[in-house]
């Protein structure tokens, strides 16, 4: 049942059982499997980036992108992208195609704006409950706008029915 090879007597420290003559069995397997490798031989052997390492970089460029925009633009962008969220919702439900992956994608976005708006908050002093408050303050001024996805399909159809008429 066990190899000998495989088995390696290890004695455990004094300092946790003291009156014990006890020496542990440590039972290391081979194992030729990629998992089974450390951590470090695994990225040395791969000499293609994997593919989180890349949408790290990605995400670091995102990241670059917002924290160069204003709070009133990242407050605008994230009213814009709530709103397109909204869209995909009502797609999802007239059973419209649609991308699922993009509801992942714009929560992340808004998350990562509302983080970077929070981090300014806190680098000006401003605590939890007033950021609550401040944030509370802000939601009921939101003006109600279609998102810009609307307003691009509601343009192409307008484009659309011009040219029917002209070619009519």
């Amino acid at each position: 049942m066990f190899n000998l090879s495989t088995l390696t007597l290890r004695p455990k420290p004094a300092l946790r059982i003291p009156n014990s003559s006890f020496s542990g069995i440590q039972i290391r397997h081979k194992c030729h499997l990629p998992a089974c490798q450390p951590m470090k031989q695994r990225f040395l052997s791969s000499k293609i980036p994997s593919s989180s390492v890349i949408m790290m970089a990605k995400r670091e460029e995102e990241l670059k992108e917002i924290r160069s925009k204003t709070t009133e633009e990242i407050n605008e962008e994230v009213v814009d992208l709530k709103g397109e969220l909204f869209m995909l919702r009502l797609q999802k439900s007239a059973r419209n195609e649609f991308k699922s992956s993009e509801f992942r994608r714009m929560r992340k976005r808004i998350a990562r704006m509302l983080t970077v708006k929070r981090e300014r908050e806190i680098e000006e002093g401003i605590n939890k409950r007033l950021s609550r408050k401040l944030d509370r303050q802000w939601k009921k001024n939101i003006v109600v706008r279609p998102p810009p996805s609307l307003k691009k399909l509601q343009e192409e159809e307008a484009a659309a029915a011009a040219e029917a008429e002209k070619s009519a």
